[in-house]
This record gives C-alpha cells, sequence and structure tokens, in this order.
C-alpha cells in the first residue's frame, strides 16, 4: 500500500469558473501496474470516504479478495472538495495564508472526475481495466466514461443512478438545512458547525437504512420505557462518530456536489441516447430494500446501456447494502469479471 498527496502547482479551472490556484489530490495504491499496464483497478468512492479503499471496502478489495492487490492495481483518490487530504474547505488558500472553511468555491461531480484524469495520467495509466463505484461513487464512473471512453475498459457501478434523483436532492436540502440552523457552521475553523453535521448525519442514516433494518436491529425489548431508547442511543451515536472525523462545510460543499450530477446537462443528447453511448461491459447492482437510490435507477441504466449486466441483490441493509454485502458483491463481480 501507498499513501500519497499528488501537489499541481498549476490552476485548476472548476465548471463554474472559479480557479484554484492549485490542486492537490490524496490517493492510495495498492499492488503494481504490470508492464503491459492491463491490470489497473479504479475505486471512486462516495460522500464522506476517504482513499484508503481497502480499509473501508475490506471483503471486496484487499487481499485474497476478488479485487487483489496481488493481481491488480488498485487505485483510489479522494474526490475534489473532501476533508482527507485533498483540496477542499480544509485546505489552505495561498492567496490568504489560511484554510479555505466556507470560502471553498462550489464543485461538481465533472470536477471531481478531471481531478481523477489528472491523477490518471501522472500515475501513467493508459487504460483502465475495471473502473468501479457505489453511490455518489458511481455518479463519478458514470462522467468519466463519458469524458474519456477510451481510457476505461469496464465499469462496475453500484446503487447509484444517471443523475440526482429528486428524492436526493430534497435529502441533501434537509441535511444542509440541519448545517444552516448551527449558527458556528461558516466559522472559520475545522469545528464549525458541528451540531448541524450531526443533525444532517441523523437524517442520512434514515435514508441509508430503511424500516425494517430498525425495527430488527434497534428495536427496544422494555415495554415499559418511555426514554432512552435504543433507536435514538443509535442514531446520536451515529451522529458523533461522523463529527469525529469529518467536517461539517466540506458536508455541505459535496451534497451539493451530488445535487449537480446530471450525466446530461450541457450535453446534447438526451439521457438515454447519452447512455446509450456507453458501450463499455458493464455490471450494474441494486439492492431490494434500498430507499435512497432504489433499483428502479439501475434499471434504467440497464435499459439504455448496451452492454450492462443487472444483478439485484436481496439485503436488509438499505443503501448501505453496497458496503456490507461484500459477499454477494463479491460473488457476482467474480463471475462476471470470468466472461
Amino acid at each position: 500500500m501507498s499513501a500519497n498527496v499528488l501537489h499541481i502547482k498549476e490552476a485548476f479551472t472548476l465548471e463554474s469558473g472559479a480557479v484554484l490556484p492549485e490542486l492537490r489530490i490524496a490517493y492510495h495504491t495498492y499492488g503494481t501496474l504490470n508492464a503491459d499496464g492491463s491490470n489497473a483497478v479504479w475505486v471512486c468512492h462516495a460522500l464522506t470516504a476517504n482513499s484508503d479503499v481497502v480499509n473501508w471496502w475490506a471483503g471486496l478489495i484487499g487481499d485474497n479478495c476478488v479485487i487483489d492487490p496481488a493481481k491488480h492495481f488498485i487505485v483510489c483518490a479522494n474526490i475534489l472538495g473532501s476533508c482527507y487530504g485533498s483540496s477542499g474547505p480544509l485546505t489552505h488558500n495561498e492567496a490568504t495564508g489560511h484554510p479555505y472553511f466556507q470560502t471553498f468555491p462550489t464543485v461538481t461531480i465533472r470536477d471531481m472526475v478531471q481531478a481523477h484524469i489528472l491523477l490518471r495520467k501522472h500515475l501513467g495509466i493508459d487504460k483502465i481495466h475495471l473502473l468501479i463505484g457505489g453511490s455518489m461513487g458511481g455518479y463519478q464512473v458514470l462522467e468519466w466514461a463519458l469524458a474519456e471512453p477510451a481510457a476505461i475498459e469496464k465499469l462496475f457501478l453500484l446503487c447509484t443512478g444517471a443523475s440526482e434523483s429528486a428524492w436526493g436532492i430534497a435529502i441533501h436540502t434537509a441535511q444542509r438545512l440541519a448545517i444552516e440552523a448551527d449558527c458556528s457552521w461558516q466559522d472559520a475553523n475545522p469545528q464549525a458547525g458541528a451540531r448541524g453535521l450531526k443533525a444532517a448525519r441523523a437524517i442520512g442514516m434514515l435514508t441509508y437504512r430503511n424500516y425494517q433494518t430498525f425495527v430488527r436491529t434497534q428495536s427496544d425489548p422494555d415495554k415499559d420505557k418511555t426514554d432512552g431508547f435504543r433507536a435514538a442511543s443509535y442514531i446520536n451515536y451515529q451522529g458523533d462518530k461522523l463529527v469525529n472525523r469529518f467536517n461539517a462545510q466540506t458536508y455541505w460543499l459535496l451534497t451539493k456536489a451530488m445535487d449537480s450530477h446530471n450525466i446530461a446537462r450541457g450535453r446534447a443528447a438526451d439521457m438515454a441516447t447519452l447512455l446509450g453511448q456507453l458501450s463499455h461491459p458493464t455490471l450494474l447492482m441494486g439492492i431490494t430494500s434500498d430507499i435512497l437510490c432504489p433499483p428502479e435507477e439501475q434499471l434504467f441504466l440497464e435499459k439504455h446501456m448496451p452492454n450492462a449486466t443487472y444483478h439485484e441483490i436481496d439485503s436488509s441493509y438499505g443503501h448501505d447494502g453496497f458496503l456490507i454485502e461484500f459477499e454477494q458483491i463479491g460473488g457476482i463481480l467474480k463471475a462476471w469479471m470470468r466472461f
């Protein structure tokens, strides 16, 4: 494993027209690129993850897994706008000598992909054998496949869609309202908006899981309780856990980036025609109980992508199932990679 930061001391122009005077991209690599460069596997991560993919997707990626550093050269880059080493609200603004905090400019999924492309070139990867992404990671995969179709061979997409849904935008708006209700959220310090971030995470947890999951795992056996419920404790725990590792201004920024996701934006073709241009062999995966990005989103992709194969996992874990059900996912991926 190798953890690095690529520091590009040149201006990086965002889709909005705003310019970053320089760019930092934190990334991890595992394994070695082979002589003919045919074994690169790139993973695009979701909202609050980092570039250490073997840590957060253990069981699917790592030693003796279906994606194995003994066979593959695995790359995961921290997305632009995040707080895990890439340029974002917590990085220093060279113009002021202080962190950007809430002044960091708006970014889009396409901006993230352009940063990935710079890293791909820096690493000497001419062809990505398999490009993987779940949820927001899948947004990046679709954008990248349109931006550089010849640089990618195969796609693996989980619990994702061609554009952010009205449902997703509404959820993100509610989360940002929670952050904005914290009067400290625009303060110039890393702890700004912590209470708001905790509330935003609570909203998110209700969409990452579902009714069945909470009833099964968080119900109280004590019928006489009037307070101190397990479900409440769980939500508080998850909120505190995120606050201890993430940043409210980053969360606000990245949910805005998710809302921007629409592969047809600014392109001449309609969505169906545009998806028809993605001729890469593609494995699509949905989860029966996912209420955040339900299977109908993946079925739309299957309908319009000419070389797509769809599998649906029966899981009670909802949207989070793509991070949990690694045995089911790995088995399907392994069989598909053999074709």
